[in-house]
């Protein structure tokens, strides 16, 4: 599925949209697209629609920035200054990836091999001054939400 964004308010509403459809169980969004295509602006819309009120920036130095919302973990991965995924093992993963967790990773090409695969893809391109972006479902869940997505 591809969809124009026009402006960022539009991307912080994709992101809602896509946020209010998410299960409850273990689910994982990869986020691709070059340096301020609008990765963090959609997890900033993701995160504000589940409840979130405070800043979302992109955990660039921390790697994972964890958010506990009415009782659910979300984590939030930018690894673009990952050189190696093997880096990764060090993170203990298996803390982030349980059976409710939900996931939003930038650039998890850095993390090939060593992350799981995600349920949802997001690929965010330049289109001029806006953006397209393309949803592909891995999963039957993520396949559900864009059956339901309306946007």
């Amino acid at each position: 599925m591809n969809i124009d964004l026009a402006n960022e308010a539009e991307t912080l509403a994709l992101g809602k949209a896509i946020a209010l459809l998410c299960p409850q169980q273990h689910f994982v969004i990869h986020l691709e697209g070059e340096l301020g295509a609008g990765k963090t602006t959609f997890s900033r819309g993701f995160l504000q629609a589940l409840g979130h009120k405070g800043n979302v920036k992109s955990p660039t130095y921390a790697l994972v920035e964890p958010y506990n919302i009415s009782g659910r973990s979300i984590f939030h991965f930018d690894l673009y200054r990952v050189s190696d995924p093997e880096e990764l093992d060090y993170l203990g993963l298996e803390d982030y990836f349980t059976d409710t967790s939900l996931c939003l990773i930038e650039w998890p090409q850095q993390g090939q091999g060593i992350l799981p695969p995600p349920d949802l893809n997001i690929q965010f391109n330049y289109q001029n001054d806006a953006r397209t972006v393309q949803l592909s479902a891995i999963s039957v869940a993520a396949k559900k939400i864009l059956n339901k997505l309306k946007f």
